[in-house]
């Protein structure tokens, strides 16, 4: 497999290629040039080139320098993947692990802070007032926006933060090789393993990330009344890096290096498990609310279109990390829940015993 860069000068702006079913791309970032030229990278196969000679040659990184912008691609190592997968089961286990403890820690907040005010109310009194005398007023009216809130919103809000600050990131030229190197998905890069979870918070089109958060803030209300926020968050963190994974495993055996980018393997994992939990639900698509079906058959029929996209070999979208999420949705709503997630138990016992007993 060989890279071949065509530069074609147009009037045209730059141009992602993009999904737009149900509104959740992940995007296989496939150009770079600004509002008077168009830089396409397309992967082809030489002539020459027979089935063993793709993997004879050892040069792991062919690095190609694209309007200053430096981009690692050619032949992909499969030794590799092991990285890959190393970096996706301790990232997993670790979120997990860290979401076990943020509920622990907010459960021993909220009741030191129940026994506190029944010990001694004029001190809770007390210590009201003086907050209410330093909070200034724009904070008491975002504290008051935050706890309208639902469950959901509350989570789906720094999330949706991360992506829209990472997106404004991309606007920076001088940062466009950081961003390129970093959050951007590539299994024959040097830095492999945080992009796979850095790409999941980053779009580049208003498009891309428009239709994102709007699948994400759908879908995250079901999720969280059912998961509970910390839960969530780890399914969700899991489900992007492993999405991440599924890309790289798929561009290693059909030998096809790329950068990908987006939310939407992540998003995957969430729909797929609420559409699991209630396959009954009907759902409808934007503009077309006239037409409705059942959540368990729309996560079939998108999990359909993505599995003949990886069979048929379609470039347009990541289709693999589109099932890679999807997979993983789909085990936490039939396993995941029941058998591993109650096994942070054990974890919070010695987490107990290390934090001792509270201060009074």
């Amino acid at each position: 497999m060989a890279l071949r860069l065509v530069l074609n000068c147009r009037e045209i702006p730059s141009v992602f290629r993009y999904s737009s079913l149900f509104h959740h791309p992940r995007k296989i970032l496939t150009t770079f040039g600004n509002d008077r030229q168009l830089t396409i990278l397309r992967y082809t196969r030489n002539a020459r080139n027979t089935r063993a000679e793709s993997f004879a040659p050892r040069q792991t990184i062919v690095p190609t320098e694209v309007q200053g912008i430096v981009i690692e691609s050619g032949y992909v190592d499969p030794s590799k993947i092991w990285r890959s997968f190393l970096f996706t089961v301790a990232f997993t286990t670790g979120s997990f692990i860290g979401v076990s403890i943020w509920e622990y820690e907010t459960i021993r907040s909220r009741a030191m802070q129940a026994l506190r005010s029944k010990l001694s109310v004029n001190w809770f009194k007390e210590r009201m007032k003086h907050s209410r005398q330093e909070v200034e007023q724009w904070r008491k009216d975002i504290t008051g926006w935050w706890n309208k809130l639902s469950p959901g919103e509350r989570v789906f809000a720094p999330l949706c933060a991360l992506n829209v600050i990472v997106y404004g990131l991309w606007r920076i030229p001088s940062l466009a090789p950081t961003m390129v190197k970093y959050f951007a998905s590539n299994p024959a890069a040097k830095a492999v393993c945080w992009p796979m979870l850095l790409s999941t918070f980053s779009h580049y089109s208003l498009f891309h990330i428009l239709a994102n958060m709007y699948v994400l803030h759908s879908f995250s209300h079901a999720a969280v009344a059912t998961l509970g926020r910390e839960q969530f968050l780890g399914m969700y963190l899991s489900a992007g890096v492993i999405a991440s994974f599924a890309s790289h495993v798929f561009k290693t055996v059909v030998r096809q290096p790329g950068l990908s980018l987006g939310a939407s393997g992540a998003i995957m994992g969430v729909l797929a498990y609420v559409c699991s939990q209630y396959p009954d639900t009907q759902l409808s698509i934007l503009f077309l609310p006239m037409y409705t079906f059942s959540a368990g058959a729309a996560i079939k029929v998108i999990m359909g279109i993505d599995l003949a996209g990886v069979l048929l070999g379609w470039k347009i979208f990541d289709h693999a990390a589109h099932l890679g999420g999807a997979m993983f949705g789909l085990f936490w709503c039939y396993f995941g829940a029941q058998h591993v997630w109650p096994l942070r138990e054990h974890f919070i016992g010695y987490w107990h015993e290390m934090r001792g007993p509270p201060k009074k």
